[in-house]
């Protein structure tokens, strides 16, 4: 659940009669007009259920969603679920919801009603558990939906609301009987719609009242010309978003429209790149950018990697609306997307490099503007649609997103034409393809690439093709035609001066081949090559891999402790990247460990962690028999240890964790924790421990300002500084956090 950014105005009747409705029904769709406060309501609704879902409460956010073949991905993400596999993820989604009682909320449907419609009524047919609190501006139309229309505020928390919002932004503002009636009139001109109201509040930075009221008459009885037909609601917040549009500056309502173009959140270097030009220079983006930002048009986000912007939903659709008007769309999407292309370029060539967990954390935060940049590419233009797709392949093999990746991939070479960049794609989408388990995908693309290469001496090609070719038979269990391409790869990547994270692979991946034939002191020798280049670089992604072959070949030479060391080593690199892949590999080896060192329930533990990651993965040791034959081996003795009856029991337990709680066992960090002192080390100080445990106690922003006798801004600041410092995104994860303390 995401945190409260400012306080819910009392909507308890709404609150109550949602919840209701979910007692009731498995689907209720809260309807209404853009800035009604569909949002809010909905997760303040599901917040006072959560305790009722044993599995949690989930907030789906499709606002940013432009293909609706991404929908169910897009679920999939949100709920930590990761299929690389080539199921249909709908499939993967339903198998995960089985058996688990969840809340799921999908906020901002309309856009994409039909998908969102179809993974509903999939998911309630398949997982009896699962209810579905949706937010749409029409009905999804799926058997069993209960609908409430969110209506506008009544007189009493309209005027509530914009006291609240006009005391932020105009410190010592008190409704009172003096402007009572003033106010009124604002709230009735704004029909009571929330996201009106805070706008027309945030002017009493530069207007008085009386100016406000005066203003806001005058333009709306301009902007209600001509305006006839349709919901009345939605005249007065169009109008209203009209007022506030136009009372921003002419460079200001130029970024608005611009800025339309991203989606989800974008940085600084972003907007001077895609929203200048045409009398715009990139220097006069951040003063309008944070006009706009003090005009609560634009919301400011602090990241670790630095501040984002976003426009808020409705208000980016205005811009959309104005950008088309103006004929300006196209203009800036290619903006946009030259943008994201050029970023993509830099990030490929810095994740060779110290920096591959900040790109990995980058990447995850700019993958709604990459969605869309590729999205607006397969509409417009072939070539930069390939070009985005491949450059991407470090994101897409690197960081746990093959599903992601083929898709994009599979689309890049439907369109590709021959010639290097269609070369680069099926060489990409083959190596992906290779890791989902899809073998015979996987060499029709690297032969075709490979042939390619070799008729029009693209010497790049021929070296990348012949690795993931060789890559296919390792998993195909054909060793010696493996090692030969491996080394012509390698011979390959030596003659261009190629030096990445593929030549160091190529390396490792020799490597493992080698430990299949027991040739352990070459095994060695390899990896060791390959973690010096990986240590001279700063590179960690491939070099884990060097370290995961170093501990199976300390494990068989009976250095258990070592291998122990290595495998954990590994597992935590990979966490970093959420490389599913080097995850479930790393776990595996701890098994094995843990088998030999006769902790048959430990072992049998992470064989249950590693079933369950598999199914995302795809098949199981990829179905080698080289790779499946130490798993074997392992399971034999931990039944042999334990009996089928007791195996099967924890191996179960070991199904059940979550990926994050796998990892914590497997690494030791449960252990840990449980010889930790009882009385815990806090990082709060005196005052965020009485706001953390006021928290736990439900009460909101306002009642803990009222509370402890503090300005309310102060005490969203108490809780803004608690999330920092406790990794945390919600409050519920403080509540939690401070009653795990008392316990």
């Amino acid at each position: 659940m995401p945190a409260d950014t400012t306080t819910f105005v009392d909507r308890k009747h709404d609150v109550a009669e949602v919840r209701r409705l979910l007692s009731e029904s498995r689907l209720v769709t809260l309807t209404g007009v853009g800035g009604v406060g569909k949002t809010r309501l909905a997760l303040r609704a599901a917040a006072g259920t959560s305790r009722a879902f044993r599995d949690g409460v989930w907030v789906v956010d499709l606002g940013g969603v432009t293909d609706p073949e991404l929908v169910v991905h897009t679920v999939l993400e949100q709920l930590g679920v990761h299929d690389d596999t080539v199921r249909m993820h709908r499939t993967v989604l339903v198998e995960h919801l089985r058996d688990r009682q969840v809340l799921m909320v999908l906020d901002n449907c309309e856009h994409v009603v039909a998908a969102a419609a179809d993974l509903v009524d999939a998911v309630l047919r398949g997982a009896p558990g699962v209810r579905v609190l949706a937010t749409s501006r029409e009905r999804l139309g799926v058997d069993g939906e209960h609908l409430w229309q969110v209506a506008p505020l009544p007189p009493d928390p309209a005027l509530a609301l914009f006291a609240e919002r006009a005391a932020a932004v105009e410190p010592g503002f008190v409704l009172d009987e003096g402007n009572h009636d003033e106010v009124g009139q604002i709230c009735a001109l704004l029909a009571g719609i929330p996201l009106a109201i805070e706008l027309a509040a945030v002017r009493l930075r530069v207007l008085n009242l009386d100016h406000l009221l005066s203003r806001l008459d005058n333009t709306f009885r301009v902007l209600g010309d001509g305006k006839r037909g349709g919901d009345p609601r939605h005249q007065t917040l169009h109008a209203a978003v009209d007022w506030s549009f136009h009372l921003c500056t002419l460079p200001e309502q130029i970024l608005w429209a611009r800025a339309s173009v991203f989606a989800g959140t974008f940085d600084l270097e972003a907007a001077e790149r895609v929203c200048s030009g045409d009398g715009v220079a990139p220097e006069q983006v951040l003063h309008s950018l944070m006009g706009l930002v003090d005009k609560s048009v634009v919301v400011s986000e602090k990241h670790p990697s630095g501040t984002r912007f976003r426009l808020l939903e409705p208000l980016r659709q205005y811009g959309l609306e104005k950008l088309r008007a103006a004929g300006r769309e196209q203009v800036l999407r290619e903006r946009h997307r030259d943008h994201y292309i050029d970023w993509a370029e830099r990030r490929e060539q810095e994740w060779f490099g110290p920096a591959q967990p900040h790109i990995f954390r980058l990447t995850r935060l700019e993958q709604g503007n990459l969605r869309c940049a590729l999205d607006f590419c397969f509409d417009s233009d072939g070539d930069h649609c390939v070009h985005l797709a491949s450059t991407l392949w470090f994101y897409w093999a690197g960081c746990g997103m093959l599903g992601e990746g083929r898709h994009w991939l599979d689309r890049a070479v439907a369109r590709a034409k021959p010639g290097p960049l269609r070369a680069k794609a099926l060489w990409v989408n083959g190596y992906v393809a290779t890791l989902q388990g899809d073998l015979t995908a996987a060499t029709a693309m690297l032969d075709e690439c490979r042939g390619y290469a070799v008729e029009s001496g693209d010497a790049s090609a021929l070296a990348y093709s012949t690795h993931r070719i060789a890559c296919t038979h390792l998993v195909g269990d054909d060793l010696d035609l493996a090692d030969g391409m491996f080394e012509e790869a390698m011979r390959l990547y030596r003659g261009q001066g190629t030096v990445n994270s593929h030549t160091m692979l190529a390396g490792i991946e020799l490597a493992i081949s080698a430990t299949f034939r027991h040739d352990f002191a070459a095994a060695e020798r390899l990896c060791v090559e390959a973690k010096a280049v990986g240590e001279e670089h700063g590179e960690q992604w491939a070099q884990a891999y060097a370290i995961w072959v170093l501990a199976l070949c300390a494990w068989v030479s009976g250095d258990l402790a070592g291998a122990d060391r290595l495998g954990r080593e590994c597992l935590r690199i990979k966490r970093t990247f959420h490389d599913l892949l080097g995850i479930v590999l790393s776990i595996e080896i701890l098994a094995w460990i843990s088998a030999s060192q006769g902790n048959a329930g430990r072992a049998a533990t992470l064989l249950g962690a590693t079933s369950e990651i598999w199914q995302s993965v795809g098949y199981p040791m990829f179905g080698s028999r080289y790779f499946g034959a130490p798993h074997g081996e392992c399971e034999s003795a931990v039944v042999s240890a334990l009996g089928e009856q007791e195996f099967r029991s924890v191996f179960r337990k070991g199904m059940d964790l979550e990926l994050e709680d796998a990892i914590a066992f497997a690494i030791g960090e449960e252990q840990e924790r449980e010889a930790a002192p009882v009385v815990a080390l806090t990082p709060l100080t005196r005052r965020e421990q009485q706001v953390a445990d006021l928290i736990a106690g439900g009460m909101s922003n306002k009642e803990i300002a009222a509370r402890l006798v503090i300005a309310r801004r102060t005490a969203e600041g108490h809780v803004e500084r608690i999330l920092q410092k406790l990794g945390f995104t919600s409050r519920a994860q403080i509540a939690t956090w401070v009653t795990q303390r008392r316990n």
